[in-house]
């Protein structure tokens, strides 16, 4: 397919989306399934248009006048892949398997078009029904936030320090264009273009042989600020598919015990062979109400509970720019009902003195200060951990990372406009000692 075709082909899918009201990876199966001959490098150049277009949908259609399918389309031409009206009309020129050509008007929005009086909501392409809930996070600086939220993430790597060092690594993957990340002592960052494909990292022998797994950076500070320790017990409450209890393991070093729970069984499916690649041996996966599987036994004896909490996502809305347009308020009123609860079941499991990393990869408040203040006042005798304490993992690095991260007294955000990770929030809250 030709670049024209591949940006009809993406305009016709947003407009499946729209009509449809069905997620972005559903209409691009569909569109597929539908026509068979295009390749698989024309169905990831699509996808990437439209998952580009998804990331600057409010602004591109605010430059554009319009908020049709086409409209959203060549307007994150010019947002995101920076493209120049020339370069958009060589595209949209009406030949065949292309756009109509471009407009009088769509030519002008796009050679002198901008985002000046734009409402944050717009600059920074995110709901406007959460503008309330950003500016109590961000403040004035609100639009730039949610503008970052929308760029296209990074690909980040975890070195697996059970099997590797990260200077091994680097050298291993190093026709990929490796560099090690910013804060985390464990990161590599593949940085990508606009149009580039993401590399097939799971074919790398690096990641078949366990020394590398795929996992934001923000995800790994998150790990190393709950500060596992060689031979403590731990239980990972909502393990998920085990990203953060292999990097624990790495952490302590195969010594001591990681329990790894979650309440839905399924999503723990793929953290088996997660764990015999990694070569962790420390870990025990125990599966919700299947035969020793319960978590009764552990009460009052773990030094920490991980929670990597339900939460409504806005942090990772780099890498699934479609899940912001698709959120309600519902949403946001469960996530937190669900980290109260599993906040709650937490706090009994603790031995005296020991704690909770509480995390989630939300920007909102009522998600992480407002969940935070309010666990503390139904359990009293914990305390939430100072910054400086938090980031003390990160050695030499904290004083910087210090300059970059928002800190409140409960915690501390990371976004990728300020720590260039995806939005993280992590609060340590410290069980009081036994009288």
């Amino acid at each position: 397919m030709t670049p024209a075709a591949r940006l009809s082909a993406a305009i016709e899918v947003i407009a499946a989306i729209d009509a449809e009201r069905r997620p972005a990876a559903d209409a691009l199966k569909a569109w597929g399934l539908a026509h068979r001959f295009a390749g698989s490098g024309d169905r990831a150049a699509i996808a990437g248009l439209v998952y580009d277009a998804l990331r600057r949908r409010a602004s591109s259609a605010y430059l554009m006048g319009a908020e049709t399918p086409r409209a959203i389309v060549l307007g994150m031409l010019r947002r995101e892949r920076g493209l120049d009206a020339d370069a958009i009309a060589r595209l949209a020129d009406g030949s065949r398997f292309a756009p109509e050509p471009l407009s009088d008007d769509e030519r002008t929005r796009l050679a002198s078009g901008d985002l000046a009086g734009a409402p944050p909501h717009v600059a920074g392409d995110y709901p406007e029904w959460l503008d309330a809930a950003f500016a109590a996070t961000f403040g004035d600086e609100r639009a730039e936030e949610g503008a970052a939220l929308s760029s296209r993430a990074p690909l980040d790597l975890r070195v697996n320090t059970l099997k590797a060092e990260r200077e091994q690594a680097l050298a291993q993957l190093a026709d990929l264009g490796p560099e090690p990340t910013r804060w985390s002592p464990w990161g590599l960052r593949i940085r990508l273009a606009a149009e580039a494909k993401s590399p097939a990292v799971h074919a790398e022998p690096a990641f078949l042989k366990g020394l590398v797994e795929v996992q934001d950076e923000g995800s790994q500070l998150a790990a190393l600020f709950a500060g596992a320790k060689p031979g403590e017990q731990v239980l990972d409450l909502c393990a998920g598919a085990g990203g953060k209890t292999l990097a624990l393991a790495a952490m302590m070093a195969n010594k001591g015990q990681i329990f790894a729970t979650d309440d839905d069984k399924r999503r723990l499916a793929p953290i088996h062979d997660r764990l015999k690649r990694s070569g962790a041996r420390n870990v025990q996966v125990r599966t919700p109400k299947s035969i020793g599987g319960e978590i009764d036994d552990l009460k009052a004896r773990m030094d920490l509970v991980l929670i990597d909490a339900p939460c409504t996502g806005t942090g990772a809305w780099r890498r699934n720019p479609d899940a912001k347009w698709r959120m309600r308020p519902g949403a946001l009123e469960q996530r937190q009902k669900d980290q109260a609860e599993v906040l709650d079941r937490a706090a009994p499991m603790l031995k005296p003195g020991g704690r909770i990393a509480y995390v989630t990869c939300s920007v909102l408040a009522e998600e992480n200060g407002g969940q935070v203040r309010a666990f503390l006042a139904r359990h009293p005798s914990f305390t939430a951990a100072p910054a400086a304490d938090v980031m003390a993992p990160l050695g030499e690095r904290a004083f910087l990372f210090g300059k970059a991260v928002r800190t409140t007294p409960e915690g501390l955000l990371m976004t990728p406009r300020t720590t260039e990770t995806d939005g993280f929030f992590v609060s340590i809250l410290r069980a009081g000692q036994a009288p």
